[in-house]
Formats: C-alpha cells, structure tokens, sequence
C-alpha cells in the first residue's frame, strides 16, 4: 500500500471517509512474541488521540504489574490525552463483591460480561482485551457470543483482541489480524524473560 493507499476500492456506497472512520476488531495472534506489546503500541497511538481506553487483561493474574500498566494509567491521568481504564482478571470487573476464590473460568466470563456492558454504553473508543483469545480457545467463553456482540456494537467503537490460538470463526471475523509468528527467541537459549523486555 504505498503512501497509505488501499489496492482495492469496494462498490460499499460508503465514502472514503466513512470507510476510513469505520470501527475495527483487531486480531494479535501467533505463538511469536509482542502481541500485547502491539496492542498497548495502539493504545499509546489513541491516547494521543484523546481516546478513552478499556485495558482487560484476562489471563493474567491480578498480582502481575506490566510496565505499560503503569506508563498509561500515568499517561490517563495526565490530563493531556485520552483517559486509561485498567482492569484485570479477579478485580474490577463488577460492582457486585466476589468470592476471593472464583475460579478462572467464571472471572474471564465476568471480565466479558463487563465488556459487553461498557460496549453497550460505548463507555470507550479503544478497547484492548489482552490475552481473551485463550477464553475463547478454552470454550470459556463462546466465540459465536463474541463476533455477534462485536458486530452489533454502537458507536465507533475499536476493538483489539491478543492471545495465542484465536478461534479460526474470529479471526475470519475481524478486520485486521496479525499472526505474529516466531524465528527467534532467547527462551529457545535458556534464557528467562527479563525486565524491560518482557515486563
């Protein structure tokens, strides 16, 4: 695509600009890393676009500080930009009290029914849901469900799914999906991940 020019232009009746403003489900997947790394990429890029931001981390224990947790909830907070919302796995999710110990399970489909509300009420223009393809994957959460609400959500509403295995139905469903595929890997020379690079 040179100088940001599609190769095709469809017979859609749409305007270039409303073709271009159209909201998009985005797909990170792959057993290679940085597909959260791309997502936050994006989030960074909204934030300076004055976008509210839905971070839900799924997977991820609630106790795991990542750096870019921390960079745009400071950023959020700064008035400059968009605002940041970070919610993870096991807290934040409702505002009904839980059982300390909920399984996995139920949380992530907690952490969709949250989703699905914020959508809803189009409560933010970006939304990354990091590591929800591993839901989907595991049948935890229904995949049909998923592209059904995603189809019919209001607004100009963006949304980034990462995680490895991302159901095949979604991954035809979405508009842009990335397969970040692996060459090379420290791990593979015994090497653990490291502070800045992986966290």
């Amino acid at each position: 695509m040179p100088q940001g020019q599609p190769s095709v232009i469809p017979d859609d009746g749409l305007t270039t600009r409303q073709r271009r403003n159209r909201p998009l489900v985005v797909v990170h997947t792959g057993i290679g890393k940085g597909k959260s790394t791309a997502a936050f990429g994006l989030a960074l890029r909204a934030w300076n676009q004055g976008w509210p931001i839905g971070v839900f981390q799924f997977v991820k224990s609630a106790k795991w500080k990542v750096g870019e947790e921390n960079a745009l909830r400071v950023l959020g907070a700064s008035g400059e930009g968009g605002t940041v919302a970070w919610h993870k796995m096991g807290e934040g999710w409702s505002w009904v009290q839980r059982d300390a110990q909920m399984d996995n399970e139920e949380k992530a489909r907690e952490g969709w029914e949250q989703v699905k509300r914020d959508l809803a009420a189009e409560t933010y223009k970006l939304y990354v849901l990091d590591e929800f393809a591993y839901p989907m994957h595991w049948g935890w959460v229904d995949t049909d469900e998923v592209i059904s609400v995603l189809r019919d959500r209001p607004g100009t509403q963006h949304v980034v799914i990462t995680g490895r295995n991302a159901p095949e139905k979604l991954v035809d469903f979405a508009d842009l999906v990335t397969d970040m595929s692996k060459v090379k890997h420290p791990m593979d020379a015994g090497q653990k991940g490291q502070r800045g690079i992986e966290w």
